[in-house]
């Protein structure tokens, strides 16, 4: 192929979502995987219709906070005072530029937020007050917490504090306590890649706590040359080894697919620090992928107009084509 016909050919638009590696309930699993087979269809049709990559992951992400079944938005776990401190970030991979924001507690979709920290600011993350003042200069809505606080999470809440259970027992322990976190990422028809990721945290984290979702490299990260990752899973271990950056890293340095990647980056964090967690990766050239060491993982892929899906680790089921 010539510079020219390079440089003439479009990638196929590709996008995949995910909400959250843990051990999903039986009761939970086919609602977690009707809600990222949705998110994936909205953003799937952003770029459909030309959209770009970074619109696309912003609008299946906003699907997925609005979702009470997800820890994200609407449906997020609880603090130990019984408060809900939101965490999100949103990247793409041209000029690597990203926007994050951290313990806001009444934005009902903080993946949009981090989207103007990204173009309307100079700084990469924006935490708590601070956070919530640039929020009213924006123009964002904002919303009763309690708006934000489903049933489950504050039966959840009580059952921690009952048992006073410490965070990484109830991180474990999630087929009883917990949501997960969710994210998505996409390649559009010019070859941008994006990615974002949004979360409550864990129940009952200390008030403040900041886990890896807003942490560029961590919680998502992207680069034009090589793909777009998000993660989700323990935070603290998915700090230790810089996930996504590490998958891109791979992709980079060793020439591993998006899928071998993801699995080695997966692995290694189990192996150095004992973490559990997953990951779902676009390579640029619109290769899905996905992997995760916890019990189950919901995730969806979008790609020639059809959707594919699943949950539990072998699962790979066809969700039809997108009217």
């Amino acid at each position: 192929m010539s510079r020219m016909e390079k440089c003439e050919s479009k990638i196929q638009p590709a996008i995949a979502t995910h909400g959250g590696a843990w051990a999903i309930p039986d009761h939970m699993k086919e609602a977690s995987a009707q809600g990222v087979q949705r998110a994936v269809r909205a953003g799937y049709c952003v770029l459909r219709e030309g959209g770009t990559a970074l619109d696309a992951v912003e609008a299946a992400i906003r699907v997925l906070e609005d979702d009470p079944v997800f820890d994200a938005g609407t449906g997020a776990v609880l603090n130990y005072d019984g408060e809900v401190e939101l965490d999100s970030i949103i990247m793409e991979g041209k000029e690597l530029r990203s926007g994050a924001v951290t313990c806001v507690q009444n934005i009902k979709n903080p993946v949009s937020l981090a989207r103007k920290v990204m173009e309307k600011t100079d700084h990469l993350l924006l935490a708590g007050k601070g956070a919530n003042q640039f929020a009213k200069e924006m123009g964002i809505d904002e919303v009763d917490p309690s708006e934000l606080v489903t049933e489950e999470a504050r039966k959840m809440w009580e059952e921690y504090r009952k048992f006073n259970k410490n965070v990484n027992v109830f991180f474990s322990n999630r087929a009883e306590f917990g949501h997960e976190t969710v994210g998505s990422v996409a390649v559009d028809k010019w070859g941008n890649v994006a990615c974002g990721t949004s979360t409550g945290g864990i129940t009952g984290k200390r008030v403040g706590r900041v886990g890896d979702t807003p942490i560029i490299g961590s919680g998502a990260y992207c680069d034009n040359a090589y793909g777009a990752v998000s993660t989700t899973g323990h935070g603290e271990a998915i700090m230790k080894v810089n996930l996504s950056k590490t998958v891109l890293s791979y992709m980079e340095h060793l020439g591993l697919s998006a899928k071998e990647a993801a699995d080695k980056a997966v692995g290694f964090m189990h192996r150095r620090v004992g973490g559990a967690g997953g990951a779902i990766v676009v390579s640029s050239s619109g290769d899905l992928a996905r992997s995760f060491s916890s019990q189950r993982m919901a995730w969806a892929f979008a790609k020639d107009n059809s959707v594919r899906y699943g949950v539990d680790p072998e699962e790979d089921h066809d969700g039809g084509k997108i009217a």
